[in-house]
């Protein structure tokens, strides 16, 4: 793939020129404009247009990188970069592609930048291609409190949407993974064949089902609610493994 065109929008000198000197070093990256402010990154917009990935900090001045974010287009990519802790989820309710807490090191960095190279290289695949990539994975990563989670598709028991997160229920783990994503984009990501949609808040791991009861699946000591416009799936699912 092409080098991935960069811009950076930080007050602190010496963030926005260990930033440089990160992008420097990652020969994916290619720095296009450096930029002390919300504002002059605006007017860099101007005269460059082939920005694909922007590296915004959070807190400037006259405007903040969350507000300058809402302004650009939606195929451009974001990673926020800040001091505060607290700003995470305003950071992934914009789309985000990562969150770098400062102050990071070089491998933190390129652990984000991976990250969106990996987005645009999904962008260029072929459908075909992506599908079957897919089909070979086994397992995903989810960020949850500052750290990359492998989840094996095989110990999901069910998977629980509240608003802007899910809860990810597994077989190895008591309590649940937290997650800022929503249960629509991770369905995207799941095997059909494994997994369904119940209801509007609820994906299930069709192998992990215990039995159905009325109108409730039973996994483990959960009941999980089958939501009427998921029966009929469901029931063609359940007929086809009928005995």
């Amino acid at each position: 793939m092409k080098r991935i065109n960069c811009l950076i929008a930080d007050d602190e000198p010496l963030a926005l020129n260990l930033i440089e000197s990160y992008i420097q070093k990652t020969p994916f990256l290619e720095l296009k404009a450096k930029c002390n402010s919300a504002i002059q990154a605006m007017q860099v917009l101007e005269e460059v247009k082939d920005i694909d990935l922007f590296f915004l900090d959070i807190q400037m001045p006259d405007l903040s990188g969350l507000e300058f974010s809402k302004m650009l287009p939606p195929e451009t990519k974001i990673i926020f970069t800040t001091a505060f802790e607290q700003y995470a989820i305003d950071g992934y309710k914009v789309n985000a592609l990562d969150y770098l807490l400062k102050p990071f090191d070089y491998s933190e960095f390129l652990a984000a930048a991976n990250k969106a190279k990996a987005w645009f290289e999904g962008q260029q695949q072929s459908p075909a291609s992506f599908v079957q990539d897919q089909k070979k994975s086994d397992f995903i990563f989810v960020k949850s409190e500052y750290r990359q989670v492998k989840i094996n598709f095989s110990e999901i028991l069910y998977i629980e949407g509240l608003k802007d997160y899910v809860k990810i229920f597994t077989s190895s783990n008591p309590k649940p993974i937290l997650t800022l994503m929503s249960l629509k984009k991770l369905e995207e990501e799941l095997s059909s064949e494994q997994f369904m949609r119940v209801h509007r808040s609820y994906i299930i791991s069709l192998d992990k089902i215990e039995a159905i009861e009325r109108n409730h699946i039973v996994i483990g000591e959960q009941q999980i609610s089958i939501a009427p416009q998921y029966k009929e799936a469901l029931q063609s699912y359940i007929d086809r493994k009928s005995i």
